[in-house]
């Protein structure tokens, strides 16, 4: 869930580097604040390279989310099998680990759909793809529990992880991992 992630192996390729410094550029100050060339300077690249990996801004928030798309699918991938009633607050547990870390400006899927509104944006299409990804984890795990309304739960879990990673940010609730975990429960074991 961390938006700010270095890969030491790899950061002195010109294309990492730019991403690098896009991704903690992008997150701490908003997509659209931040202008190419101080991207090119920080980056410590030339103008030509950067056009080389990266043909429009436009292409680097789009690298910026799938590469953000990644990290979330590996760090769900990685969690300890667990009922499924488990994975999902393991999941959710990651909210409240992420608002403790320097620099938490909640997520950065929400922060950059904010700044593409139109669903016909590559970049959007990008959030998108990653939300209904999200969406189906989700889905799956309420079904193998045997909840008898999946679909709406995973909507419901869906409008909750959004609204945590906003109050996280907003309210920097001290308390965020414990308000998730029992905000899951209610939602996740409720019948009708």
């Amino acid at each position: 869930m961390n938006a700010i992630v270095s890969h030491p192996h790899e950061a002195s390729l010109p294309r990492r580097r730019i991403l690098d410094t896009a991704t903690s550029l992008f997150y701490a100050e908003g997509v659209h604040a931040v202008g190419i060339d101080r991207i090119i300077a920080e980056a410590r690249v030339a103008k030509a390279t950067f056009y080389n990996h990266f043909p429009s801004k436009d292409e680097l928030v789009r690298a910026y989310i799938a590469e953000q798309d990644r990290l979330g699918r590996a760090a769900i991938a990685r969690l300890p099998e667990r009922s499924p009633r488990e994975m999902v607050l393991a999941i959710f547990d990651g909210i409240g680990q992420a608002a403790l870390l320097p620099g938490y400006r909640g997520c950065p899927f929400i922060n950059a759909a904010a700044e593409y509104p139109d669903p016909t944006n590559p970049v959007r299409q990008a959030i998108d793809e990653h939300r209904r990804w999200f969406r189906d984890v989700l889905l799956k795990l309420i079904a193998a529990h045997g909840h008898p309304n999946p679909a709406r739960t995973a909507d419901i879990l869906v409008a909750l992880w959004d609204g945590l990673l906003v109050s996280g940010h907003m309210d920097g609730l001290s308390e965020l991992q414990a308000l998730t975990r029992d905000a899951v429960a209610r939602v996740f074991d409720a019948r009708r």
